[in-house]
């Protein structure tokens, strides 16, 4: 499952890396006039899977048995997760307008709470005593992420303006920063069971 998981998030970082044009000059005016913004959407998405490939491959550390819920929570994750192509090159092709950037942020909100459903029915699989719901706790950060990116869609909704939009990615930058930082949650349970067994 990990490796199918991997091959997936890999075409679509390649989906998304092939929607940036290549500029007709050969200077960085010719960059920016042709990609702009282009390269900040694709950065910021590219981090975004980044972020989930991460968090993923660690959280598999701890799981023992993979059950069909595993199976179909990890499809429904993967399948947020491969609309990033889409709603990145939405935005991008939009200027930043307002219905993009909402959905783009349901598309984030979706991706979050599909892995935290993920990691709940693994947790339930394996017992309120399970590695992975020592290593996780109450997952602060996995729900302050949610709320994050629901305060993005209904400043991008609510806010009159450009204001609204650049609050709205005010907010999902917030939740890229708060998870790039590796979080050594999993690592330490990692390696404590290692020395277990």
């Amino acid at each position: 499952m990990e490796a199918f998981s991997d091959g997936v998030l890999a075409i679509i970082i390649t989906i998304m890396v092939l929607e940036l044009r290549v500029p007709e000059g050969h200077d960085l005016s010719a960059l920016l006039d042709m990609t702009g913004t282009g390269l900040l959407t694709y950065l910021l998405s590219f981090v975004y899977i980044g972020i989930y490939w991460n968090s993923h491959h660690h959280m598999f550390h701890l799981v023992r048995r993979i059950s069909g819920g595993v199976l179909w929570a990890n499809l429904a994750l993967l399948f947020c997760l491969s609309l990033f192509p889409f709603t990145t090159a939405w935005v991008d092709e939009s200027g930043f307008a307002q219905t993009p950037v909402v959905v783009y942020g349901v598309n984030l909100f979706g991706a979050a709470l599909a892995y935290v459903v993920l990691q709940n029915v693994i947790i339930r699989g394996q017992g309120p005593d399970s590695p992975l719901r020592r290593a996780v706790g109450r997952d602060r950060k996995g729900k302050t992420s949610l709320v994050l990116d629901v305060a993005g869609i209904l400043s991008a909704l609510l806010v009159g303006g450009q204001a609204g939009v650049w609050i709205a990615l005010a907010c999902y930058v917030a939740v890229v920063i708060m998870w790039v930082v590796p979080d050594p949650r999993i690592d330490r349970i990692v390696h404590e069971t290692a020395g277990l067994t």
